[in-house]
């Protein structure tokens, strides 16, 4: 049986996503409707939060709301919130979402493979479980009942934190739910957060919220403000300490503000040294996985292959095992590469590789492996297809750029030039054991996270810091003393 629905009936039938006022829902008179990236069928309406809105709810909120709570008890509370994440039915507005049906959304407005959401859900989880670990490596394994003391020793040493940063704020991307595992620490650190969602993507933040608000942490410890350029600009300017998630042109604005976490392109890169560019085809799997994983939209995946030697050998091999990859619908458990619900956006992506391709000295393999474009049109939605490019030269415009889908050049650098010539690296994965190599790596002024040996981009080690340390932004060490008076 199939029914028939009047625009009016449809519209009455939309999920709402509301504002989250001190966690209490709100609902704006100015909307915007998110809808499939594939149908266009309106998903959700979901309230827009206006800039004085934003300025007087952070100026209410209480920086110590969660203050009242030890660590251990937040950690515990983060523990509870990881279950509830993954199997209960939260709020949405007036309505209740299941998980199952919290993915399908999730895929459905912004164009990543379903089993990609579930990947990434699974990353949110483990944040949200294993969080001791991550407070120890943000905290370098301090005792964490210090910041419930104030003070104390540690190692023979007197410490006390104070908290700059009493509210902590997020403007976050629609394209990898698993970034929001990077701002969730802030909760079991005692500081109350502000996020403004991606514009496609409401759902991961709103369930994260919901999950540690049914987990025990009080509802006015989160501010939930969809918005535009404008809210998401005065939404940094008035909160302690912020995270901002965006390209180079939408983060340039803050880079100097130490104010603003920055999280931006991350060119990746696999590095490989002589003996390994000899024995390659022993780590295509690796460097294919860096380069693929996450339908290659995180910063964490390898944009940049750096080896000394054969390397259009491995270009060609890598062609030809990403060029069998095909656009495929969202749903289907084969899908490798995510939709662009917006064609023009990958559009103009390609447009910039060509552009860059009529440059001398850079080829496109898997193009001509595939006999066709990597732009691919299905219906309302683009498909961009991995693409591997070979550049003769270092200094090749397109060995240092990185593209919201599986793209990678493979570079020729010697071994000896390769620290300094890659430029910024968020994750370098070097397969060697050059110790040479490794302490002209270690000694890089370029690279941020270094893994030694065939570990993939993509893995993340819970007790390190990722891009930053959040510990780092929200607290800093006060000297202090004491001696008794008796």
């Amino acid at each position: 049986m199939t029914f028939s629905y009047s625009p009016e009936e449809r519209s009455a039938l939309l999920l709402e996503i509301p504002i989250l006022r001190l966690g209490q829902p709100y609902t704006s008179v100015e909307t915007v409707e998110i809808v499939h990236h594939a149908t266009g069928e309106a998903m959700a309406r979901v309230s827009q939060a206006n800039s004085g809105l934003i300025v007087r709810d952070v100026a209410r909120m209480n920086g110590a709301v969660l203050e009242r709570f030890t660590v251990a008890e937040l950690l515990e509370t983060c523990r509870r919130a990881a279950d509830i994440f993954m199997t209960a039915a939260l709020p949405v507005g007036g309505a209740s979402q299941s998980f199952d049906e919290y993915i399908a959304s999730l895929s459905a407005t912004t164009g990543m493979p379903l089993t990609y959401c579930r990947n990434n859900a699974g990353k949110i989880q483990r944040t949200l479980g294993e969080m001791d670990a991550i407070l120890a490596g943000l905290t370098r394994g301090c005792d964490l009942d210090i910041l419930d003391r104030g003070y104390g020793t540690d190692d023979q040493r007197m410490l006390s934190f104070q908290r700059p940063g009493r509210v902590f704020g997020a403007v976050l991307p629609s394209n990898s739910p698993g970034v929001h595992s990077l701002w969730i620490p802030a909760i079991a650190l005692k500081t109350p957060i502000v996020l403004k969602p991606g514009r496609d993507e409401p759902w991961t933040p709103l369930r994260i919220i919901e999950s540690l608000a049914a987990a025990g942490i009080p509802r006015e410890a989160f501010g939930f403000y969809p918005t535009d350029h404008a809210g998401a600009a005065e939404l940094l300017r008035v909160v302690d300490r912020a995270m901002l998630f965006g390209d180079a042109q939408a983060t340039q604005s803050w880079a100097d503000d130490p104010r603003v976490q920055i999280h931006g392109p991350g060119f990746s890169k696999v590095l490989l040294d002589d003996a390994a560019a000899g024995d390659w085809e022993r780590h295509l799997d690796v460097i294919e996985s860096s380069i693929l994983a996450n339908a290659g939209r995180s910063c964490i995946n390898a944009s940049a292959i750096w080896t000394p030697r054969n390397g259009r050998a491995i270009a060609q091999a890598l062609a030809e095992r990403l060029a069998a990859i095909e656009a495929r619908p969202a749903d289907d458990p084969q899908a490798q590469v995510a939709a662009f619900a917006n064609p023009v956006v990958a559009e103009r992506i390609s447009a910039a590789i060509d552009r860059g391709l009529r440059e001398p000295g850079a080829v496109d393999l898997t193009e001509r492996v595939r006999g066709s474009s990597r732009w691919v049109k299905r219906g309302r939605v683009a498909y961009l297809l991995p693409t591997i490019v070979w550049c003769e030269d270092a200094d090749h415009p397109l060995a240092h750029r990185e593209f919201l889908f599986p793209y990678a050049a493979v570079v020729e650098c010697p071994v000896t030039r390769i620290p300094e010539a890659i430029g910024p690296t968020l994750v370098a994965t070097a397969i060697t054991g050059d110790s040479s190599f490794i302490n002209a790596l270690m000694s890089s002024r370029h690279v941020d996270r270094l893994n030694i040996g065939p570990i993939p981009t993509w893995r993340i080690a819970w007790d390190q810091p990722h891009e930053g340390n959040l510990f780092e932004h929200l607290y800093r060490q006060r000297a202090f003393q004491t001696e008794s008076i008796a």
